[in-house]
């Protein structure tokens, strides 16, 4: 499982790893929300109905995770359903929230546990530059503030989690994509069996 805040390179890493280890990638199809344009350009207005796609579309590939065959491919996702709460808690207002709260408690969710949680790190200059070089249209306008309530939001999360067992990795200065040796060096970590938290920063000099 590959977690992190927008423009970390999430997506892209699954992408790649589930190449190389002929592995199913399970992605959060984040363009697919109709209402994700119109939180961009109105958060007041558009935050509601964006979150709500979100948890009822993760929580419908997640059952489908849990009926399907018990000899199913190795899978690699780019989500954990825990990051919906953790967006709701930044997008929405207490009103919202309390709404929000009151149907996940009865999706009587069984989201399956990951055997590993990537989480992935970069300042929030880092991320607006990798934003704005993707391209997608509706996330030019992103506010700065958004990222960084955001990125405070994945620090706090991530500091209580033990669910699974968690690799925390500095991804500011990285490049998975381009640069073989450093997706190498993170792919050879990530394959190591382990137990609770550790951290993850080679890439030096």
């Amino acid at each position: 499982m590959i977690e992190g805040p927008i423009g970390v390179g999430k997506t892209s890493l699954t992408r790649r790893l589930a190449g190389v280890h002929d592995a199913e990638a399970v992605l959060e199809r984040a363009e697919e929300n109709p209402f994700l344009e119109r939180f961009y350009k109105n958060p007041r207005s558009g935050a509601l109905p964006a979150q709500l796609y979100f948890l009822f579309q993760r929580t419908r590939q997640l059952q489908q995770l849990k009926q399907s065959d018990l000899f199913a491919p190795v899978r690699m996702a780019d989500f954990l359903l825990e990051k919906d709460r953790l967006f709701a808690r930044v997008t929405l207002d207490d009103e919202e929230y309390a709404l929000y709260e009151q149907i996940y408690e009865r999706l009587s969710i069984d989201a399956p546990l990951p055997d590993l949680v990537v989480y992935l790190q970069a300042p929030v200059d880092v991320l607006q530059e990798r934003i704005a070089r993707r391209g997608i249209r509706y996330e030019q306008g992103m506010e700065r503030e958004y990222l960084e309530r955001l990125v405070d939001a994945y620090t706090r999360f991530f500091h209580n989690y033990n669910a699974a067992p968690l690799l925390i990795v500095n991804a500011g200065d990285v490049d998975f994509i381009n640069n073989e040796q450093h997706f190498a060096q993170l792919a050879a970590e990530i394959a190591k069996p382990r137990k609770g938290r550790h951290y993850f920063n080679p890439f030096r000099g």
